[in-house]
This record gives C-alpha cells, sequence and structure tokens, in this order.
C-alpha cells in the first residue's frame, strides 16, 4: 500500500467504556459469528461507547491473518455505526503491523489499536521509526498501546510526546497500572490527545 500523506482524520472521538471483546470460538477452534453478533448487541445494550475488535484480550494471537481480518470486518458490519470500532492491528513485525491496520482500515474500523511490539524489546528510537511508518500507512487514527507487562518494552512518555505529533496518532492505551504516567504524557501533548486506561485499577 503506498504511503498515505493525508492529514487528520475526522471520526467520533473515543472516551468512557470501550469494551475490549473476547473473540467466541466454537468447540473446532472456528469463530463463532452468531453467538459474537449476540455479545455485539448486548455490549451496545448495556451502553458501551466503543468496541475494541481482535485485540489481545481477543485472542488475536491465536487467530490466523485472514481470520483477523474477517473478524474486525464483521465487527464493523455487526456494530453498523452505533459506537467507534477500535480494530487490534499491532505486531511486532511492522510489516505485519501495517498489513494488518490497511485492511481494517478498508474494512471501515475507525481506529486502530497498535501495541508496542513484543519480545523484540526495541530502543525508543525503534519503537517511533516502527510506529510512524504504521501510521504514514494508515488511513485511519491510531492508537497506542504500551502494557509493557506483556511486552517487555516501555513506551517512553517522551517519546510518546514525538510520536502524537503525527496527525495520525491519536492516543495512547496505557496499561502501565501508573496513573502518574498518564499525567506525564499529558506534559508532553495537547489536550487533543486521547488518554485511555488499559488496567481497571487506574480507570
Amino acid at each position: 500500500m503506498p504511503g498515505n500523506k493525508q492529514g487528520k482524520v475526522k471520526t467520533a472521538k473515543l472516551g468512557g467504556c470501550i469494551v475490549a471483546s473476547v473473540t467466541p470460538m466454537k468447540k473446532s477452534g472456528a469463530i463463532d459469528y452468531p453467538l459474537y453478533r449476540k455479545l455485539v448487541e448486548w455490549f451496545i445494550d448495556q451502553g458501551v461507547d466503543g468496541i475494541c475488535a481482535a485485540g489481545t484480550t481477543g485472542e488475536s494471537p491465536t487467530l490466523e491473518p485472514s481470520e483477523h481480518s474477517e473478524f474486525i470486518a464483521k465487527t464493523v458490519r455487526f456494530v453498523d455505526g452505533r459506537v467507534p470500532v477500535v480494530a487490534g492491528t499491532g505486531a511486532n513485525s511492522t510489516a505485519e503491523a501495517v498489513s494488518l491496520t490497511a485492511t481494517a482500515c478498508a474494512d471501515g474500523a475507525d481506529y486502530c489499536l497498535s501495541v508496542v511490539p513484543y519480545y523484540n524489546r526495541p530502543p525508543q528510537e525503534g519503537l517511533r521509526r516502527h510506529f510512524e511508518e504504521i501510521a504514514e500507512r494508515s488511513s485511519r487514527p491510531i492508537i497506542l498501546y504500551n502494557v509493557p507487562g506483556r511486552t517487555v518494552a516501555d513506551l517512553a512518555d517522551e517519546t510518546v510526546g514525538e510520536l502524537a505529533r503525527h496527525p495520525r496518532i491519536a492516543g495512547i492505551k496505557d496499561a502501565t497500572g501508573n496513573i502518574f504516567r498518564a499525567v506525564k504524557i499529558r506534559e508532553f501533548t495537547d489536550e487533543n490527545f486521547i488518554l485511555l486506561s488499559g488496567d481497571d485499577s487506574t480507570s
């Protein structure tokens, strides 16, 4: 996919309660879409402000690439514009994250959630370049996802500030469990940068 040089993308701003959905599966291992559709309806009936599909809560590391993309496309169809859809499109391979993001954008996701590359332990410069490459290739806003307890690498507050200057990096889901990180991140970002908690104790 060629680089996308457009500016900020207007879409519904994230906030409130965004549920990280599981991926219901049959005993065979296939995704149970009839059950998932009922789950989406239940989420919306309960008043959620957004649905995250194929995030790490949704068993994304165990899904085949075709399943991953289909699950996001089905979520967009089931939600039908009633709340924003956040697509989990992160990977520890930049090329894979770019590909997943491009497909999710084409399938109508409102935002793409991109996790810090796990296992690789890249330096801050590597993290910055990884996320900037994804954002350059995306047509939808990117939400950074920092969860060092799972990925080992920690996205520094200063690096978040640098990334926040990119027109398609819209916010961060912080799952460090440290509420003071949000305060620090705000020092490096403006009021339009979205701060989401990925840890129940700091919500």
